[in-house]
């Protein structure tokens, strides 16, 4: 009575069932290790020492199974057996290819969120300085700067130049006028 009891609990459908131990312990590997893994197997499928050794492999397995006599070969001319280690090597490669492609697009996706964050970091940085420059700006409103300074200085000192070179033209002229005076006077008496 208790055997068919334990029974009836068991194989009730609104109560879970208990879990089982399992027969053999699974292997523990993480989803990131497995990510890992599956990148280093796509960029080794993806190189050229790859293929020549596939095509070195295939080349062997047909020479073999077409020189070597007949009680030799193990895959005789359609080469039925070489399909299905090629289709069964492909159906492993493209989920794996596939699986290292999300993790990049996952990668690039998480790059290009950094990317704006900081370029949103750095044109709120630009904005806040070009403010702070405008308030120093109006706050420097009266203020003398080095350059107007100079400017102002460069057209005095014009100025002064000209001044000096008109001073000298006239007493340049005045001397010539002098000399040409005082020969005009001896002339006259």
């Amino acid at each position: 009575m208790a055997e068919r009891d334990r029974w009836m609990a068991s194989n009730r459908l609104d109560q879970p069932r208990e879990a089982r131990r399992p027969l053999l312990p699974r292997p523990v590997l993480s989803q990131e290790t497995f990510g890992r893994w599956s990148e280093e197997f796509a960029r080794f499928m993806g190189t050229a020492n790859f293929l020549i050794a596939m095509t070195v492999f295939v080349g062997l397995w047909v020479g073999w199974n077409v020189v070597s006599p007949q009680a030799l070969r193990f895959d005789n001319y359609p080469f039925i057996f070489l399909t299905l280690m090629l289709s069964l090597q492909a159906s492993y490669a493209a989920p794996l290819i596939l699986l290292a492609q999300n993790r990049q697009a996952d990668r690039d996706r998480v790059a290009l969120e950094q990317d704006r964050a900081r370029d949103e970091r750095n044109l709120a940085d630009t904005e806040y300085l070009t403010r702070e420059v405008a308030s120093l700006r109006h706050a420097m409103g009266d203020a003398v700067t080095r350059d107007f300074l100079r400017s102002e200085l460069r057209g005095l000192l014009e100025e002064l130049e000209d001044r000096a070179l008109e001073v000298r033209r006239r007493e340049a002229d005045d001397s010539v006028s002098g000399a040409t005076g005082s020969s005009k006077d001896l002339g006259a008496t």
